[in-house]
């Protein structure tokens, strides 16, 4: 199975080592025909308007759009941003992949200096991850949490979409790469 990971910019690097120890082949995504031979795809951390602009230049949204309707999409940090159907915090112009029943605050945890770590509860199982300039789920509509900081969301699911607040691939997290993974077979 060959996943992507979307390597526009941000800590896509990460993804693909974790991945790889899992036991996935990864290809790193950068145009519409890297796309095209994906199962699933990762869209990483990193600077959420920077990974917009990007997108938008290299005329990558309507394939992210498609790809996200029907396959497997894993967002974490900035990448939650993009799957997000609702952004408080937007760059004006800002352009956002959709998907995920959810509003999210960009920065909402704090500036760089306000990074932290944390154990989250996936149900029963807990995850030590990093919040670095993490984005906050305000509002959950038809999308299912699936891990949670003491009584707030960090994690969400609606249908093959994954997304979440905080980076697992920088703490050796590997909870929510096995559901994706799991979710592409």
């Amino acid at each position: 199975m060959l996943v992507g990971v979307l390597a526009l910019q941000g800590d896509w690097r990460e993804h693909k080592v974790t991945l790889e120890s899992l036991g996935a082949e990864v290809l790193p995504v950068k145009t519409k025909e890297d796309l095209e031979r994906v199962s699933g795809l990762v869209i990483p951390g990193g600077e959420s308007t920077t990974i917009s602009n990007l997108a938008k230049s290299f005329g990558l949204f309507p394939h992210l759009r498609e790809f996200a309707r029907s396959k497997p999409v894993l967002g974490t940090c900035a990448g939650l941003i993009m799957l997000s159907n609702e952004v408080e915090g937007a760059a004006p112009g800002q352009e956002f992949v959709g998907g995920l029943d959810v509003k999210v605050s960009r920065n909402a945890y704090g500036g760089q200096t306000h990074s932290f770590e944390a154990e989250v509860s996936f149900g029963a199982e807990k995850e030590r991850v990093a919040f670095i300039r993490a984005p906050r789920i305000l509002a959950v509509g038809s999308a299912e949490v699936i891990a949670k900081l003491g009584d707030e969301p960090v994690a969400v699911r609606q249908g093959k979409l994954l997304g979440a607040t905080f980076h697992p691939e920088i703490t050796g997290g590997t909870l929510l790469h096995k559901l994706f993974l799991e979710s592409i077979h």
